[in-house]
C-alpha cells in the first residue's frame, strides 16, 4: 500500500467534463444528469483536497458551482475491483466550501440554504463546515466522508463510479462496486 500512496502524490485532473447520475430526478422520474470537473491533490500524511466545478451542461461552458473538501484519507485494505485497488474513505475534516458561480444557483441557495449564512452571491465562497447544508444533505457538526475506492494504473487514477440509481457512497454498502473516468495526473 506504501507503494500506491507515494505513486499518488501530486496533482490530478479530470481529463474532460464528466458526467453521473445525480439523486435529483426528472419529472419523468429517471435521474438528472450531474456535470462536473475534479481537481485532486493528494498530500502526505493521507490528505486530500478536491476542488469540483459542477456544470449545468455536458460540456461544462455553463459553471454552476465550485465546492472545495480538504481532509484525509483512511485505508480500508484491498478492493476485488481490479489488482492494487483500495477501499479508501475520504473524510473532509479540514474543509468545505461552497462558491457558487451563477446567479440562479446563488438564488436557489438563498431559498434553501439561508439559516447560518450570510446571502449567497457569485464569486462568494462560504464555508459550510460543520454546518447543516441541506441541498447535500450535511448534518450540523458532522464531517462529510464517502466511502470510495482508488485504483492507480501508470498516470491513470481512478475512483469507484457513482451507483447507478444515485445512491451515495454513505455506508460500506454503497462503496462503488465499479470504475469511473480517470483523472489524469497534471
Amino acid at each position: 500500500m506504501t507503494t500506491i500512496k507515494q505513486a499518488m502524490l501530486g496533482d490530478w485532473t479530470s481529463i474532460a467534463p464528466e458526467v453521473r447520475p445525480s439523486a435529483s430526478k426528472n419529472a419523468d422520474g429517471s435521474l438528472k444528469p450531474f456535470y462536473l470537473k475534479r481537481a485532486f491533490k493528494y498530500l502526505p500524511s493521507d490528505r486530500f483536497e478536491l476542488e469540483i466545478i459542477n456544470s449545468a451542461d455536458p460540456y461544462g461552458a455553463v459553471p454552476l458551482v465550485q465546492i472545495k473538501i480538504a481532509g484525509h484519507m483512511l485505508w480500508r485494505g484491498a478492493h476485488p475491483i481490479a489488482p492494487g485497488a483500495q477501499k479508501v474513505d475520504f473524510v473532509a475534516d479540514d474543509a468545505y466550501e461552497v462558491t457558487p458561480l451563477a446567479q440562479g444557483f446563488a438564488d436557489v441557495l438563498n431559498k434553501v440554504a439561508s439559516v447560518g449564512y450570510a446571502p449567497w452571491a457569485v464569486s462568494s465562497p462560504q464555508s459550510i463546515f460543520g454546518k447543516a447544508f441541506a441541498p447535500f444533505g450535511l448534518a450540523e457538526g458532522t464531517n462529510f466522508m464517502e466511502y470510495d475506492l482508488v485504483y492507480l494504473r501508470g498516470d491513470l487514477l481512478f475512483w469507484g463510479a457513482r451507483n447507478i440509481d444515485g445512491r451515495g457512497f454513505d455506508t460500506e454498502q454503497n462503496r462503488p462496486t465499479n470504475l469511473q473516468i480517470p483523472l489524469i495526473r497534471k
